[in-house]
């Protein structure tokens, strides 16, 4: 198979794809070719296409997940007019829940609410659950044996993370409603409940 048309492939299966794909996933959609590409030209087509959006409106991006097509950041503010749904809107008690989890990776609720001075509402855990930013990752070894959290793929897909190493340190985090610039805050009580009006996708992805 020349280069060309191999590179033709991997554009096609990561713009009608759903969901990010790795490079063995890619390399599978050759399982049947007589001649299979190795995974070295299944990166240097990745690389090329790259390469070949740099002054476009869209980019290939490496998540956690694997690579996908997207908006570039400074454009999504008019792609996003497109979108029927409003953006999302969370309080700011679930945001520092989040951010905990994020920083203080595997914590536990009595921790997190140690922190904030403030019980965390149940509905703020069933939320991210629910969407899988967060999974239980083990029980700490005290009395109960309480349930730690962490973060997980999906989490990284949404805010467009490929590692957690990606995330800017709390030093350099200022204010908090800026971490996310899609993330918007009700101005409402710390431990009011938060709105499940949400959307799939920190980034707007290509298909």
């Amino acid at each position: 198979m020349e280069f060309k048309q191999l590179k033709n492939i991997v554009e096609a299966a990561l713009l009608a794809a759903d969901h990010p794909l790795t490079i063995d996933q890619i390399l599978r959609l050759f399982e049947d070719d007589e001649q299979q590409p190795a995974k070295d030209d299944i990166r240097k087509a990745i690389t090329e296409l790259q390469e070949e959006c740099a002054e476009r409106g869209c980019e290939l991006k490496k998540i956690a997940s694997g690579f996908r097509y997207q908006t570039r950041v400074d454009i999504q503010p008019w792609v996003s007019k497109l979108r029927a749904e409003k953006p999302p809107r969370y309080s700011r008690a679930f945001m520092e829940t989040l951010s905990l989890i994020v920083y203080r990776q595997p914590i536990t609720r009595a921790e997190i609410e140690d922190v904030r001075g403030v019980s965390v509402s149940s509905s703020i855990f069933k939320v991210l659950l629910e969407r899988e930013w967060v999974k239980i990752v083990g029980h700490k070894e005290v009395p109960g044996r309480p349930a730690m959290y962490g973060t997980t793929k999906k989490f990284l897909d949404y805010f467009n993370l490929n590692t957690l190493n990606e995330l800017p340190s709390l030093a350099e985090i200022k204010d908090l409603d800026k971490v996310h610039p899609e993330l918007e805050f009700d101005e409402v009580e710390q431990n009011a409940p938060v709105q499940l009006e949400v959307i799939e996708g920190g980034a707007e992805t290509r298909h």
